[in-house]
């Protein structure tokens, strides 16, 4: 009997066991291939298929919200160029679509349930124009962050290619397939952009365009230089690597020794609101007896005004350009 029971919970230990190490394996395959595929830039995704790289060219344009040769696909040039530094690959149209669509339904319901069309209207410009273009804002700032961390390393990969014997083209091509986003894509548009006949230097302008980073427009002013008047390129971008690391390192120092600062600024201006919402949730009669007390209203906006006077003094002490 006592084997019997052994042999029984021996089995459901065991199934339980391999069970176990069944579900390690699909879980780790799974994440590799997930791992892999946000390695990848999306221009090397886009190659994989079709066999026609003026196509893929074209097509990673129009995502972007370029036309088919490059060229600025709005004739708003600040609001195109916004989108297209920001990465989205969402059409521009359906964006403008999205935010047209969305303002219709917030107009709608504000005059429904307030019956007032001033507020409906602000409430519209608010959600169709001001938040599009601070989520863009934000999605541009991200990844020019992002670029700037992966600038260096790609600089040293042209270095290498370059003290190969490669060409400067190569050296560029080079970083579009041994980088990921966003730098790997868009040094690959720009190898491709060489590839179909257009001028180095003016496809290294179209990429400070698509980018807007400061510090690339370092390293594009020193292939414009190299290729009109020579020179030795390799150790001229080896410099360059380097003052860009330190510079990144010296703004990271800065930004870790000011985050006292900012989150003092975010809390003085987070905890009143918090609190104000906290006390009208658990005891909505607290502010009952002074609130139709008509000095209460002006001394809100003054309070209100002056915290936002602190926050903007307080962020700028601790923002610092570079």
């Amino acid at each position: 009997m006592l084997q019997t029971n052994v042999a029984y919970y021996g089995f459901y230990i065991a199934s339980a066991i391999a069970v176990a190490l069944l579900v390690e394996i699909v879980f780790l395959s799974f994440s590799r291939r997930a791992s892999y595929d946000r390695r990848i830039n999306k221009r090397l995704a886009v190659l994989a298929t079709t066999d026609n790289r003026h196509e893929a060219l074209i097509e990673l344009r129009r995502k972007r919200g370029l036309s088919a040769d490059g060229r600025y696909a709005l004739p708003i040039i600040w609001f195109n160029r916004l989108v297209l530094q920001s990465g989205i690959t969402l059409p521009i149209s359906r964006l403008v679509m999205s935010s047209v669509v969305i303002s219709a339904v917030v107009f709608g319901l504000v005059h429904q349930l307030q019956s007032n069309w001033i507020l409906a209207t602000l409430a519209t410009l608010i959600t169709g124009i001001l938040l599009p273009l601070m989520f863009l804002r934000f999605l541009r700032h991200r990844r020019l962050a992002k670029f700037e961390a992966q600038l260096p390393d790609a600089i040293d990969v042209m270095v290498r290619s370059l003290k190969a014997g490669h060409p400067i083209p190569v050296a560029i091509s080079m970083v579009s397939r041994e980088m990921p986003d966003p730098i790997g894509t868009e040094f690959g548009i720009t190898a491709d952009e060489v590839t179909f006949g257009l001028d180095l230097e003016e496809a290294m302008r179209n990429l400070l365009s698509r980018v807007g980073q400061l510090d690339l427009a370092l390293v594009v002013v020193a292939i414009s230089i190299q290729s009109k008047t020579g020179g030795n390129l390799s150790e001229i971008l080896s410099i360059l690597s380097r003052v860009i690391r330190q510079r990144f390192k010296m703004k990271r120092k800065i930004r870790a020794l000011s985050a006292e600062g900012r989150f003092s600024a975010i809390a003085l201006g987070v905890i009143p609101v918090i609190v104000m919402a906290a006390i009208f949730a658990t005891a909505p009669s607290y502010y009952a007896d002074v609130w139709d007390n008509p000095v209460v209203i002006p001394v809100l906006y003054g309070t209100g005004a002056l915290m936002l006077i602190g926050n903007i003094v307080m962020y700028r002490m601790v923002n610092f350009r570079f």
